[in-house]
């Protein structure tokens, strides 16, 4: 079980495999008021910088789920390189369906929406992990201004435009679905440089190492066309954020 090979060797030197940067993780973790002993579950947890350095910095207990067998290894070292490796448990699997035996204080799906067929299934896949009062959040792209065509909506790697909401629609959404939106922390343009470009310099020295691999021409049209394509398209198009959300709060008539 592993995802595309092609997507381990561009993202193999990443600890975030989305938009965002330590800094807006460390905003988001004090966003939401993590105490020590807060049970995190992460689906689709990527390298687990999340769950880790919320384990070091706020005492939380977590768990991650990850496809990636060569993320989920990371994981697991940089929970021993933080000193956490007691507090967080990594699980190579497929993280669609996965729900977890204990209740937990926050059910997360950062950039991962798949799992769940789209946002909303997702969202509902959390829910079946998530305590009464805990909180959900889920990463999603939207569109900083819509594309003007198709064409161009996918040199921002989406299918169509409709593949994406813009923000406003994007946070109603949740609010049909049933939930309160309590916070949001969004990247901007120097994270998703960073996500994009880091990609760059790791398929070069890739290639230096492997020139006949199976895959050397494969990460070689990437190389040539991907810096051109993130600085004119997903730059200027995409944006990207982590979202909150509670079962919306109800009053109780008389």
């Amino acid at each position: 079980m592993d995802i595309p090979r092609i997507f381990n060797i561009m993202e193999s030197e990443h600890r975030i495999h989305n938009p965002f940067t330590p800094e807006k993780f460390a905003t988001l973790g004090a966003a939401l008021r993590l105490e020590p002993g807060n049970r995190v579950l992460d689906l689709g947890c990527g390298s687990g910088e999340m769950l880790c350095t919320w384990a070091r910095d706020y005492g939380v207990i977590g768990t991650g789920v990850d496809m990636s067998q060569l993320f989920s290894e990371q994981a697991r070292l940089r929970a021993e390189e933080l000193g956490v490796d007691d507090q967080v448990t990594f699980i190579h699997d497929d993280a669609a369906g996965y729900v977890s035996d204990k209740k937990v204080d926050v059910a997360a799906c950062v950039g991962a929406s798949w799992i769940g067929g789209g946002v909303a299934g997702t969202v509902e896949l959390l829910a079946q992990s998530l305590r009464s009062d805990g909180i959900i959040l889920i990463g999603e792209p939207y569109w900083r201004q819509l594309p003007p065509t198709e064409d161009i909506a996918k040199s921002c790697l989406a299918n169509a435009i409709s593949d994406f909401l813009v923000l406003p629609e994007l946070i109603a959404s949740f609010r049909r679905q049933g939930y309160d939106v309590v916070e949001m922390v969004l990247a901007n343009q120097d994270g998703w440089d960073r996500y994009e470009a880091a990609k760059w310099l790791t398929m070069r020295r890739w290639l230096e190492a492997n020139p006949d691999d199976e895959l050397a021409q494969e990460v070689q049209s990437k190389l040539t066309s991907e810096p051109e394509r993130h600085a004119a398209y997903t730059r200027e198009y995409l944006g990207w954020g982590v979202f909150a959300l509670m079962p919306r709060f109800c009053f109780k008539s008389d």
